[in-house]
């Protein structure tokens, strides 16, 4: 008897341990820190905002979509309903699967090696998370092969929905050619690079139906005449740039998220890796999942709807700026007003109107309030890898509405591009928010 009970005791530790090992796990931050080495790669591969974007779309929706089979049950309604996205289609052998956790991650990083350029960079992850796994006891080796066998099935659900979005058109659509004439976009120094993504406006989106639906206020039209409403944006561009804090300063350059920025060393150029606009908003998308320790699902949950609504944000943003093709504060400034004046930040190489970091910093900070409540105060460390300061938040608003005002302070964009760029995201999130009864 006393042998029966001291092997249950034994049966029962073992077991109340492993479960404790499972329970210690921190399934937020773990998340975080592999979706940054497809952010690594991205920064490498220095790509663009809306293709960065579009890379974190359908790698956050690999994740999403391998934990369906678990069984659990989410906070918040399932808005894939809401896509063209037919996931009851999606067919993976996910029969023997008890921790899915691990396929929906290794699914994440095949996407990603697919998706980006450089993305064979992360053979590297996929070799020390599979390392992980078995270190971690997470499944015995012997079942590895199911788990491998059901994260490629998920990846290649989520790739072959990727070929019909329309990127891979982008490079048989008509080349961009600055308009001749005031007022339009034209390269700006120091690098004078061509245009970003002139025909992003034809991707597939996720929840938007009719881009135009959410096409901006009109912007104000080019016009020099004293006390135009052009003229007087100019010209609080050239003054506040003259004048600006130390914490202005502060704020601008941490919000730049510039992937294109370079630096001349006599006749060498040299780019300055930094992360992109909807990286930024990633980042802080975990660091909420990690301050209200969200399970796994959860986790995966609101960085996939993050992610696809920075995507279709990007989409409806750079429609506005190819359609208005408005010129950039620097070139304006130049021609007309001082030839030697710079602005704070890098001018990026594409139309100023609407504002991106407006439009898409509004619609995350919309849907990250709609899921985390009102008030979600947190510290923003995304930056501190690329040697900036973090840096607190009351919420997630008034994070957004730093990084509009930040393209004031940094020289780039005009006001009426910041506050109709903030009304856009906004209207685009809430109809998100409303297409998933969220």
């Amino acid at each position: 008897m006393k042998k029966i009970t001291l092997s249950l005791l034994l049966i029962l530790g073992l077991t109340g341990s492993i479960i404790a090992q499972k329970k210690a796990l921190d399934w937020p931050k773990i998340y975080a820190d592999q979706l940054f080495k497809i952010t690594e790669v991205m920064v490498t591969d220095v790509a663009s905002p809306p293709v960065a974007a579009r890379i974190y779309a359908y790698t956050t929706l690999a994740s999403y979509l391998a934990i369906q089979p678990s069984g659990t049950r989410f906070t918040k309604p399932d808005f894939l309903s809401a896509t063209p996205i037919q996931a009851d289609k999606f067919q993976a052998s996910g029969s023997g699967v008890t921790n899915f956790e691990f396929p929906a991650i290794y699914a994440m990083l095949l996407v990603g090696e697919k998706v980006i350029p450089s993305g064979y960079l992360l053979k590297k992850a996929q070799e020390d998370w599979i390392s992980w796994g078995l270190k971690n006891k997470i499944f015995q080796k012997k079942d590895l092969a199911l788990y491998l066998t059901f994260a490629q099935d998920v990846a290649d659900f989520v790739l072959e929905y990727a070929k019909k979005d329309g990127y891979i058109q982008l490079t048989a659509l008509p080349r961009y050619s600055p308009k001749e004439g005031e007022g339009y976009w034209y390269p700006t120094p120091p690098a004078y690079m061509a245009p970003v993504e002139p025909e992003w406006r034809t991707m597939k989106t996720f929840f938007l139906r009719n881009l135009t639906d959410f096409d901006p206020k009109p912007m104000a039209p080019f016009d020099l005449d004293k006390g135009s409403s052009f003229q007087i944006q100019l010209e609080e561009v050239y003054t506040v740039t003259q004048n600006l804090t130390e914490e202005q300063k502060l704020i601008a350059n941490f919000w730049d998220c510039n992937p294109f920025k370079v630096e001349f060393s006599g006749h060498m150029a040299i780019g300055v890796k930094k992360i992109s606009p909807g990286g930024h908003w990633i980042g802080i998308t975990g660091i909420a999942a990690q301050k209200a320790n969200l399970n796994f699902a959860e986790t995966a949950y609101i960085h996939a709807l993050v992610g696809l609504t920075l995507h279709d944000a990007f989409v409806s943003c750079w429609k506005a700026k190819y359609d208005t093709d408005r010129i950039r504060p620097e070139t304006a400034i130049n021609q007309k007003v001082d030839q030697s004046w710079r602005p704070l930040l890098q001018t990026p190489p594409f139309p100023e109107y609407t504002s991106g970091h407006s439009v898409i910093s509004t619609a995350s900070a919309v849907v990250l309030t709609a899921y985390f409540g009102d008030n979600f105060s947190f510290l923003d460390t995304s930056e501190l890898y690329f040697g900036l300061p973090e840096r607190p938040f009351d919420s997630f608003l008034q994070a957004s509405q730093e990084a509009a005002i930040s393209r004031l302070y940094g020289g780039i964009h005009y006001r009426d591009a910041i506050e109709n760029g903030v009304e856009q995201g906004d209207k685009i999130a809430r109809y998100i928010l409303q297409q998933t009864q969220f």
